[in-house]
């Protein structure tokens, strides 16, 4: 069984508030009897994409275990690869990373196109997971991880910032079933949804909770809920789990 610690959007920005926020679901990861297998992060971890923000992100979301990120609308790539991943030599180009996990393959996809808040994976990153997935063995368990959630969300705002378009990464993944679930943040709001006929996990968000036009009226993000965590559990059977817990 596989167990998979899902936060994303911090938005570190130099305040105590998200510093501790994040810290906050940090020590409840810590604290677990029983650790999970990986930490997965899934972009703004940022929110000015400032190198000292991601010096920051490294310290508090340093843990034992494997901790794995990608960026975010809110991200920079330069200081990103430089201040979270520790590689000096930096760079603009998109940040993709696969993980080898407990038996999982976790690809994470950068998302993010520069300057804009909407996402979009662009010819290298493209030809980067389908590289990656057409060497992975078959019966190897897969995650594809982004910022960018694929789906409507039925959020004025927020629908407007998704990956546009999905229906080339659709096609890759019918392509190829060992994909097991595609795992997204930026919606600031635990949801559940299908693409491409597969799982979608979105992570609740740390820093702040997106209110549904359903909620009535008030800001667009509501600061007073506490920051959320998923726990993704893959069990021997094949199937995927998810579990949402907030963090008081």
């Amino acid at each position: 069984m596989l167990v998979i610690a899902h936060l994303s959007d911090t938005h570190l920005d130099g305040s105590p508030r998200s510093a501790e926020r994040t810290a906050r679901v940090m020590d409840h990861l810590h604290a677990l009897p029983r650790p999970v297998d990986a930490i997965l992060v899934t972009g703004d971890i940022a929110d000015h994409g400032e190198l000292t923000e991601y010096e920051t992100a490294a310290k508090l979301l340093a843990a034992p275990l494997p901790v794995l990120t990608c960026p975010g609308n809110h991200d920079a790539r330069d200081a990103y690869r430089k201040g979270l991943l520790g590689d000096g030599r930096g760079g603009d180009g998109p940040v993709n990373a696969r993980h080898d996990v407990a038996g999982a393959v976790f690809l994470l996809a950068d998302s993010t196109v520069p300057g804009r808040n909407d996402g979009h994976l662009d010819a290298e990153t493209m030809a980067w997971l389908a590289g990656e997935l057409a060497s992975t063995p078959a019966d190897a368990p897969v995650f594809v991880a982004f910022h960018h959630p694929p789906v409507a969300l039925h959020h004025p705002v927020i629908d407007t910032m998704g990956l546009l378009p999905a229906e080339p990464l659709a096609e890759l993944l019918a392509a190829h079933p060992q994909v097991v679930a595609v795992l997204t943040g930026h919606f600031h709001t635990a949801a559940a949804s299908t693409f491409a006929g597969r799982p979608l996990r979105i992570a609740p968000g740390v820093v702040s909770t997106l209110r549904m036009p359903w909620e009535g009226d008030g800001p667009l993000v509501d600061l007073a809920q506490p920051p959320g965590v998923a726990f993704h559990v893959y069990d021997d059977a094949g199937l995927l789990t998810t579990h949402y817990r907030v963090v008081v």
